[in-house]
This record gives structure tokens, C-alpha cells and sequence, in this order.
């Protein structure tokens, strides 16, 4: 064995602003490195930057599109949600792995590589994603609030932003605290989930049926299931993922880098898969719950769906489906924060200070929670408006991902890049559909 496979801490450091008590996780990273790990220890220091970015992926958009494709169609449309986290796993590792393979995020690669002209555009473009995501975030915090306290909309609006600024100020005490506090909020949410399976107790069959043989009975369901696939990508957590993982280990030679990625595989997996199988058990409750008995309309409003399943399930199911929600709007929220973050410093070396930037982007969403404007309308806006991003993501994410020599021992192969042109196509095509629908519509 040489040298450098003996020691692999004299090839790995934190990032140039990583703080003393995150020493820990180079040593344990190392220690993984060396194989003197065992088990599912040896996976813990690389886990965490995943999970952040799997907070996007279980946020309130997703819960009002599985309420509706479960109430409307039943398990017909499980499918979808399956390929749909199929793909965000793959574009999420495209994105981690650009971030360990360079050094740097995808904002600055365009920077570096994209005309002036052309990355001020894409800066502009990606801010308003990430606002208009953030809205609909903060939005879906402050409804889970309503339900579970009952206070009103602007007031719960007021608490969300105090605990988004809570959370986001544990990013000056470190990345692990931070990846801790956002694992924990998804903690509550897949524990929410699993009560209600238990309590709806979906069938089996219908579940296995509607995940494993595709099925669209009309136009109406047609148009669900692109919606499922076509916004299931999260362009801002595309920008962030690859900065995660860009400044959390930096692997000092291609061989230690190759290793440190197969450990981050596991955390994508893990992480990815979970919010998976949260967004399936979301959809079968409903179809257990709303679509058993004929009621097809509780995607319309979450207060609605929440109140349906109190009202059929009992045992404060309600309560507990708004907990979720609750814990999903305050992380994602904070995530969306991050990335704004993330996206001013790539693209144009600009920094403004965290806690300002929120006060910024919460001001839009505490306007639609002070007049009242129907907070279901908010998160459909919101998801035509993160369509336009998609594009400007996912096709540089590509474009850099196989250059050898951005990449080097991490370039793609050619497999890898026939895979991500493919589902970069399916996702750009069923967005410009989504968006084209919403013009019409």
C-alpha cells in the first residue's frame, strides 16, 4: 500500500474558513479513508450535505402535488414519484461531484468558463428561482404553523422567520451542527409519514401496482404525473450541493477525491432515497384516505387535506400531517436561503450577510400572508416560476461534468453522460410543457 493510501489526512483538509471543532470530521474522514472504520461508521463523517439538499426535495410544493395525484388518481401515479427520485438522485451526484472533483461550485465554473453577459443572466434568472422557491417555502411553514397552533397566517409567517433565522445562525458555528438541526426537521417528517402509513394502512398491492406498472387513465392525470416528474428537480439545490461538498472535505490528490466521492454516493443514496420513499408514502396515505372515499380535492389545500385526515384517521392525524409540513417549510426554507447565498458568490464574488438576505426574501411571502392570498395559488406560482430555471442548472451541470479536464479522475462516463443528456431532456422538455400549460391555463 503507498504513502498516500496509509495517510489519506495528509491529503484532506477542510475548507480554508472550516473551523477548529470540525477537525473531528477530517480525523474521522481519514480514519474511513484508511479502512480503519468498519461498518456503517465509516460513512458518517460524509454524510450531511445530501440531507440539505434532500430537504428540497420533500418541501410544501411537494406535499400539495401528492395530495392532489393521490386524492385525484389514487396509486395510479406512484410511478412517477418513483422515476422522479430516480432522476434527482443522479443530478444530485452529478452535482456533489463536480463540487469534490474541482474544488469549486457551479456558479463559479459558469463564472470561469461562460461570458460576462452570459453570467449575469444566469444570476438573475437564478436568484428569482430562488426567491420564488423560498417564498413558496416560507409560505408552506407558516400554513403548517396554522394548523398545528391555529394562530394566524401573518403571525405564523412572523414565528417562521424567527426560526429560519435561528437555524441559519448555526452556520457560524460549523457545517455538522447545521447538517444536524436540518437532519433532525427531516427526522420529524419521515416519523409523521410513517404514523400515518401505519394509520391509513395503504394496501399493499395498490402500492406495488401503481410503483412498478405505469398507468395514465386521462388527460387530468397525464398532466400530474409531468408535473411529478417535470418539477421534481430543484434547480437552487443543484448550485448548493456541489458548494456542500466543495467546501466541507477537499481531497488533496484525484485518488484520495475518487474515494471521498464513493463515500458521498452513499449519502446521496441514502439521503435521495428517503425523501423518495417520504413522497410515496404522501401519495399513498391519500389515495388511501381521500381517493378510497371519493374525495378528489384535497390537493387544492393543504388546511384541507389536513383537516381530511384528522377527520378520517383520528388520533390527531391532522396535528400530525401539519408537524410535517411545519418542519419541511422551516428547513427547506433555510436551504433556500443558503443557495441564494451560494449563487451571489459564484456568480458575481458578492457576499451580502446571511441574515440579510433573509430579511430580503421573507418580505414577499409575509405580503401574500398579510392579504390573505390563497397560499395553494402561491405554491403553484412558485413551481411554474422554478420551471425557467431547470434549463440553466442542469445543462452546464452536464457540460462541466464530463470535461476531463475540469474532472479529472471523476469524469463522467460516457454511459454516466448519455443518462444525464437523456434525463436533462425529459426534465428541460416536461418543464417547458408544465409552463406552457400554465400560460394557457
Amino acid at each position: 500500500m503507498s504513502t498516500s493510501a496509509r495517510t489519506p489526512h495528509r491529503e484532506l483538509s477542510p475548507a480554508e474558513d472550516g473551523l477548529p471543532g470540525e477537525a473531528r470530521i477530517i480525523d474521522a474522514a481519514a480514519s474511513a479513508l484508511r479502512g480503519d472504520r468498519r461498518g456503517f461508521r465509516r460513512y458518517l463523517p460524509f454524510l450531511g450535505p445530501a440531507f440539505i439538499a434532500a430537504v428540497a426535495y420533500i418541501d410544501p410544493g411537494n406535499f400539495a402535488v401528492n395530495m392532489a395525484a393521490g386524492s385525484e388518481f389514487g396509486d395510479q401515479l406512484l410511478w412517477a414519484v418513483a422515476v422522479a427520485n430516480l432522476m434527482a438522485m443522479l443530478v444530485q451526484a452529478l452535482s456533489a461531484k463536480l463540487g469534490v472533483a474541482t474544488g469549486r461550485n457551479l456558479a463559479e465554473l459558469c463564472r470561469e468558463h461562460f461570458p460576462r453577459p452570459v453570467v449575469v443572466m444566469l444570476w438573475i434568472q437564478a436568484e428569482i428561482v430562488a426567491m420564488a422557491t423560498d417564498l413558496a417555502e416560507f409560505v408552506g411553514a407558516a400554513l403548517g404553523i396554522n394548523i398545528v397552533f391555529g394562530l394566524p397566517l401573518f403571525v405564523s409567517g412572523l414565528i417562521t422567520a424567527a426560526a429560519a433565522f435561528g437555524i441559519l445562525a448555526l452556520q457560524s458555528a460549523g457545517f455538522r451542527r447545521l447538517e444536524t438541526v436540518i437532519a433532525v426537521l427531516v427526522a420529524v417528517i419521515v416519523a409523521a409519514f410513517a404514523i400515518q402509513v401505519l394509520l391509513a394502512r395503504p394496501g399493499v398491492g395498490q402500492v406495488a401496482r401503481g410503483t412498478f406498472i405505469p398507468g395514465i387513465s386521462g388527460t387530468s392525470a397525464l398532466l400530474l404525473a409531468v408535473g411529478i416528474v417535470g418539477a421534481t428537480v430543484m434547480p437552487h439545490v443543484i448550485y448548493l450541493h456541489s458548494a456542500l461538498t466543495q467546501s466541507r472535505l477537499v481531497g488533496r490528490t484525484p485518488e484520495v477525491r475518487r474515494r471521498i466521492f464513493r463515500f458521498t454516493m452513499v449519502d446521496v443514496v441514502i439521503a435521495l432515497g428517503i425523501a423518495g420513499i417520504v413522497n410515496m408514502a404522501m401519495l399513498a396515505i391519500a389515495a388511501a384516505v381521500f381517493h378510497d372515499h371519493g374525495i378528489t380535492n384535497a390537493g387544492e389545500n393543504l388546511k384541507t387535506a389536513s383537516n381530511g385526515l384528522g377527520n378520517t384517521l383520528h388520533y390527531h392525524s391532522g396535528l400530525i400531517f401539519g408537524i410535517a409540513l411545519l418542519a419541511s417549510g422551516i428547513s427547506s426554507s433555510s436551504v433556500g436561503t443558503m443557495a441564494g447565498q451560494v449563487v451571489m458568490q459564484g456568480f458575481l464574488r458578492r457576499r451580502i450577510p446571511v441574515f440579510l438576505r433573509r430579511a430580503i426574501t421573507m418580505i414577499p411571502a409575509l405580503i401574500v400572508l398579510a392579504f390573505a392570498i390563497n397560499p395553494a395559488r402561491v405554491l403553484v406560482l412558485s413551481q411554474v416560476v422554478l420551471s425557467f430555471g431547470i434549463p440553466f442548472a442542469l445543462i452546464p451541470l452536464v457540460m462541466f461534468s464530463r470535461r476531463r479536464a475540469l474532472m479529472g479522475i471523476l469524469t463522467n462516463s460516457r454511459l454516466t453522460t448519455a443518462v444525464a443528456v437523456l434525463v436533462t431532456a425529459i426534465i428541460v422538455g416536461l418543464n417547458v410543457v408544465l409552463i406552457a400549460l400554465a400560460v394557457v391555463g
